[in-house]
């Protein structure tokens, strides 16, 4: 089955992410297009499995094969968090209703460390243009500001939101370059502060809940089996030549 069918055929779940979920498109932001698939079970059966995930078909788009989607999920990856939390669902089959229904299963207080481990990455991105350039990229010192309270506020609420809603003007601000270097960096810090300051107190549970996700995955691969064919096309009706 080719990555473009999986795509076009089997996707459960499509949303819009980037600058446009977050609230900070502006004029020539690009549309950057999340999907989540589920390959027909009988792939699974041959020495060649399905992809665990494609690029395209068409440009700035990205989809997961459902299995690898909820196993980013549950190790709390950012872009995979943020995904099931976008505000812009352009699809969702009754599959991908249920995965979104799931969306809290998901979250643990393992948030903290992915989402700081991540940052952290970034800032060092940051530090070493600053070094070299004698400025960052701003448009990513934005990102990271914007990632950094989106983790502080999941942990003091335990609800994930992205919009940035009224910090779009402040953190556009940075984008352009009109905040000094060294206050975003204060900015960051204190971030981070607050970040570790919430964790000690999050509502949210210290684990996901791994076997409601993985019942949910075994519905969904059975039923995909006992509607497909070996050749991972829809069975015919019996009876039917």
């Amino acid at each position: 089955m080719l990555p473009e069918t999986l795509v076009g055929d089997h996707t459960i779940y499509a949303c819009v992410m980037g600058s446009r979920a977050f609230g900070l498109a502006t004029e020539g932001s690009d549309t950057d297009r999340r999907g989540v698939f589920l390959a027909p079970t009988p792939l699974f059966w041959r020495f060649e499995k399905p992809p665990t995930h494609i690029e395209g078909p068409a440009e700035e788009q990205f989809s997961w094969e459902l299995e690898r989607f909820c196993e980013l999920a549950l190790r709390a990856n950012p872009n995979i968090l943020e995904c099931l939390h976008s505000p812009l669902v352009e699809h969702a089959d009754a599959t991908g209703r249920e995965l979104l229904s799931l969306r809290e299963a998901f979250l643990s207080r393992r948030v903290h460390l992915t989402f700081t481990r991540y940052a952290h990455g970034q800032r060092r991105k940051l530090e070493a243009d600053v070094r070299v350039h004698g400025a960052p990229r701003w448009k990513h010192a934005m990102h990271l500001l914007r990632l950094l309270t989106s983790a502080r506020d999941l942990l003091r609420t335990g609800t994930l939101v992205i919009d940035v809603g009224e910090r779009r003007a402040p953190l556009l601000a940075v984008k352009r370059g009109e905040v000094p270097w060294p206050e975003v960096e204060s900015w960051m810090e204190r971030l981070v502060e607050e970040g570790a300051e919430a964790a000690r107190r999050s509502p949210l549970p210290e684990e996901p809940d791994r076997r409601r996700i993985e019942d949910f995955l075994l519905r969904t691969r059975r039923a995909s089996a006992l509607r497909a064919d070996p050749h991972g096309e829809p069975a015919r009706a019996a009876g039917q030549g």
